[in-house]
Parts: C-alpha cells; structure tokens; sequence
C-alpha cells in the first residue's frame, strides 16, 4: 500500500513541472486545499475513462497540476548551479518537459489506485513573506497516517509549490542526487542527462518506494 500511496502523492502536488490555477490572493494553505480538492474531484468523476485513456488522464493532471508548481525553480534545484548555468533556455525547457512527462508516466497510474483512504490537510501556519510549509497526512488502507510536507516559494506573487518531503523522503534531494549522478555516468553531457531523464525518474521511484515506512503513530 504505501508504495502505491507515496507514488501517487508525488504526482498530487508533487514537485515538478506540471493543480487548477490559485486564485489571486490566495493563502499557501488554500492553494494547496484547492488543488487537492481538484484533483480529486476530477478522479472520481473520470477513473473509469482515465483507466482506459491513459493520456486523457496524463493530460488532466498536467493542466490541473502545472499552474502551481514553480516549474522553473524547481528544475534549477534539481540541476544545481553547477549544471544550471551551462543549460540554454532550450535546455532548460526540454529538461522541464521530459521531467513532467515522465512523472505522469511513472507515477499517475498509481495515483487511479486511490480509493478516498482520507486526505486532512494541518492547520494553517503562519506564513513568510515569500516562504511557507503546508502540512497533510494520508491515511492508508491499513489504517496508517503518512505525512506530506509541501514547500511553498511566492513567485510573481502567488503561491507555488517548490519541494515535497512524501513519508520522510525529501522529492527534491532525491531527484538533485539522482541528476548529478546521471551527469557523473554521462560524461557531464548535458543532453544525454536531459533525453534519459525518464530513466532516471524510474530509479528513483525505486529508490523512494524500498525506503522503510514512517507511518505517524
């Protein structure tokens, strides 16, 4: 079960390229609140359409997850400076597409196994200026509770989603180690890194889903 539930939280809200639009003015918590309510709403309507249309639901995560995730930050982290600033703007862009591509890929069908266990989002925290954390716990078909943690950075004014922490399992942290070692094994040849970074995506799904549970007691 948890490999299934941590596999479909990456997805929901996760931290990559890819909830429907925050509202102008909207607190970090209620982004995360609306998102999820959407992403939800819109499983339940469409399961049984997206289990046998793969790229209608790849689609519709795509268009409900993008607009709130700070796509640009988040894929500089990955890279880190060392690599980020020898990336052209068509560099960057396809690293952006192929990383969300490959999400909803590996990690979307998972997420059509959610079968409303219990999504309760902590109460709001006071917020910074251009900085802020929003708690949730899941709970399992076992009766488990399984943390997320979002990072939240203001972009341009809005709220937008900069990293997740899944189960104790740092998305960010995971992907940066996973790109600097594919750039290690490709010579530091940019493009090869960038075009297999479905790949890479695979093995740290495995990676994410042999790490040992953390249920909250």
């Amino acid at each position: 079960m948890i490999s299934i539930l941590r596999r479909g939280l990456l997805v929901m809200l996760a931290c990559l390229p890819m909830l429907a639009s925050a509202a102008p003015g909207q607190s970090a918590h209620e982004v995360i609140k609306s998102t999820t309510d959407a992403l939800l709403s819109d499983l339940k309507v469409n399961k049984a359409r997206y289990k046998s249309d793969p790229q209608a639901f790849y689609d519709s995560l795509n268009s409900i997850l993008g607009p709130v995730v700070d796509a640009d930050g988040v894929s500089r982290s990955i890279m880190t400076v060392k690599y980020s600033r020898q990336a052209s703007p068509a560099q960057m862009q396809r690293f952006q597409e192929n990383f969300k591509r490959s999400l909803m890929q590996f990690y979307g069908n998972a997420l059509l196994e959610y079968n409303n266990q219990g999504i309760i989002l902590d109460p709001a925290r006071n917020e910074g200026d251009d900085r802020a954390t929003v708690g949730m716990k899941v709970s399992g078909n076992n009766g488990a509770v399984y943390p997320v943690q979002y990072t939240m950075s203001k972009v341009a004014g809005e709220w937008k989603v900069r990293n997740v922490i899944v189960n104790g399992i740092n998305i960010g942290k995971l992907f940066r180690d996973q790109f600097a070692d594919a750039m290690q094994r490709n010579g530091n040849n940019l493009d090869k890194t960038i075009d297999g970074w479905a790949g890479e995506v695979a093995k740290a799904k495995q990676t994410a889903d042999s790490s040992p549970e953390k249920a909250v007691k």
